[in-house]
């Protein structure tokens, strides 16, 4: 075995035991508060979604690179060339739609701080919590393409016809064909790219003009009610960068990986590796900015509240 094989073989183990840990960890952190408290946050829901999205997906991306960079390779039959990719796709898309629905859920709270809009927050959060689940099934959907045009390598059998994707083979096709399914499988990804840089956006010029407001108003005159909506808006702004420049790196080496005859060693490990950043680094990121998790920590011994008073 090379070496160079080896030190990616141990990167990506790492990747994959942070992960999950890190994942799991935040996971019993939510379902601890609710058994204790009863209650959640209204973004807590969509962010156990992003949890098990995470989950699946350092799981299926992470896993196999280990062993098949460890020297072991042909390690799916058929089955699990086509059942792999398409989890790891869903929970792709699971995790990018997360994101959005949260910064457009944060962009929209903030933005209507008054009492007669409550109504509206809970429709929204209604209309947010479908569209999550929504998500989830479009993908399901876009995904089913893996059960057709993926396969395993079958010993000495010809690969003329076949596009080596390390351990899998997916059929070649025409370059008019490679192109349209490159656009079906990115075409959600960048309308969801879209709704979250738009929504970003959003909260960025809102807490300027708020910071701005801040500077003729007494500390004494501020709403405690500020501090909680600014927190949660800055948690989901670095969630947001943090997702964004990994991803893009990613998409644009998966679609040079789709369009190219024979992608590079580099290339295709490139894109693998980036797309586990973000499910690595984002439980810890979102530990770290949780007040909850951080007084429990800090006051172990002390048994909670039994209602969370932040709502974000």
């Amino acid at each position: 075995m090379e070496t160079s094989e080896l030190l990616l073989g141990m990167t990506f183990f790492s990747l994959t035991i942070i992960g999950i840990l890190g994942n799991f960890t935040l996971l019993c952190h939510y379902i601890y508060i609710y058994l204790t408290r009863y209650s959640l946050r209204p973004t807590d829901w969509v962010l156990m979604h992003l949890i098990v999205a995470n989950i699946l997906t350092v799981v299926c991306k992470g896993v196999p690179k280990t062993v098949s960079s460890l020297g072991f390779k042909d390690i799916f039959n058929d089955i699990g060339c086509k059942l792999v990719p398409s989890i790891h796709r869903v929970s792709t898309g699971a995790c990018i739609g997360s994101t959005s629905f949260l910064s457009v859920f944060q962009a929209m709270s903030i933005r209507s701080r008054n009492a007669r809009y409550t109504e509206i927050k809970v429709r929204i959060h209604k209309c947010i919590c479908c569209s999550v689940y929504l998500n989830w099934l479009i993908y399901l959907f876009i995904s089913s393409i893996c059960f057709v045009h993926l396969r395993a390598n079958h010993g000495n059998e010809s690969t003329t016809n076949l596009k080596s994707i390390k351990f899998c083979y997916a059929v070649r096709h025409d370059p008019t064909s490679d192109i349209l399914y490159a656009i079906l499988l990115s075409g959600t990804d960048m309308v969801l790219l879209g709704l979250m840089l738009w929504a970003s956006g959003s909260m960025v010029l809102t807490l300027y003009r708020h910071k701005q407001m801040m500077k003729y108003m007494s500390r004494t005159k501020v709403s405690s009610r500020s501090s909680p909506e600014s927190r949660a808006t800055k948690t989901i702004l670095i969630l947001v960068s943090t997702f964004v420049s990994p991803y893009t790196i990613s998409s644009l080496c998966q679609a040079f990986v789709s369009l190219m005859y024979n992608p590079s060693w580099s290339l295709v490990n490139m894109a693998e590796m980036s797309s586990l950043f973000f499910p690595t680094v984002c439980p810890f990121l979102l530990l770290s900015q949780d007040s909850r998790a951080s007084s429990y920590f800090k006051r172990n011994r002390h048994f909670p509240k039994p209602f969370d008073q932040e709502q974000s």
